[in-house]
């Protein structure tokens, strides 16, 4: 690390970090390219994670409005990857879960992603290595409580 990069003020460190977790973002995103849009992606992990959602909370949990979270739904439907249930309690609410298509997908995405960036971290020196695996901890602590 340079003496200059430890002088950074905390707004040019903030931009830095912005442009650089984006450009990384964007080449993670490309590894799944023209299979399914990043919000149907972002949806069918959430769906996932949080396990059977009606499209209210989903739509709340990715912060889009109801009309924009049916049609990422429906167009995941469509590829078989997720699918609707009607609630055993209430039979006008429909809750949406993740098929094993759906769950493969992400298993096959997340695969790739992974191996994406491990083969450029196999490139670093141990050194820059370590300070990678510190850097990813406090990434981490950065957005405890932001979820």
């Amino acid at each position: 690390m340079k003496i200059s990069d430890a002088l950074l003020d905390d707004t040019e460190l903030a931009a830095r970090l912005r442009l650089a977790v984006t450009r990384l973002a964007r080449r993670l995103r490309q590894q799944t390219a023209g299979e399914v849009s990043q919000s149907q992606v972002s949806a069918l992990a959430s769906v996932e994670r949080l396990g059977p959602l009606t499209l209210g909370e989903l739509a709340a949990v990715e912060r889009v409005q109801p009309p924009s979270m049916t049609r990422i739904i429906a167009a995941l439907e469509e590829a078989g990857l997720v699918e609707r249930t009607v609630d055993e309690r209430d039979r006008r609410i429909a809750r949406v879960k993740t098929t094993v298509a759906g769950q493969r997908f992400l298993e096959r995405s997340r695969s790739r992603k992974n191996a994406y960036l491990a083969a450029r971290v196999r490139t670093m020196s141990v050194e820059d290595r370590a300070v990678l695996a510190r850097a990813a901890t406090l990434l981490e602590q950065l957005l405890e409580g932001e979820e």
